[in-house]
């Protein structure tokens, strides 16, 4: 994709951990999300990037939980993984029933 900078490169050295753990999470999603978009089909390709897009939310989220401190943060983060893993199933299922 023209223009996406390549993550995996990039220097995390002087991260902390909680940092460094979304930055992992945005590298494993891009490429999942990228692949999902290459299906030929506009419209799967929309549902299957979505997934990847929303597995993402959920492990960014998972992050925040892990080294977050705020209570209102963490109850939003709470919040984006029952949303995005209700998301998730109703792609995986339209992907089931609707992919040729």
């Amino acid at each position: 994709m023209a223009g996406m900078t390549d993550m995996s490169k990039t220097d995390m050295s002087g991260m902390d951990e909680a940092h460094q753990a979304y930055m992992q999470s945005m590298m494993k999603m891009n490429p999942d999300m990228m692949q999902g978009m290459m299906a030929s089909d506009a419209d799967v390709a929309f549902v299957c990037g979505m997934i990847a897009h929303h597995q993402g939310a959920i492990d960014m989220a998972n992050v925040e939980l892990k080294y977050g401190d705020d209570k209102k943060a963490k109850q939003m983060a709470k919040k984006v993984i029952a949303a995005q893993k209700e998301e998730i199933a109703k792609f995986t299922k339209w992907v089931e029933a609707e992919a040729k």
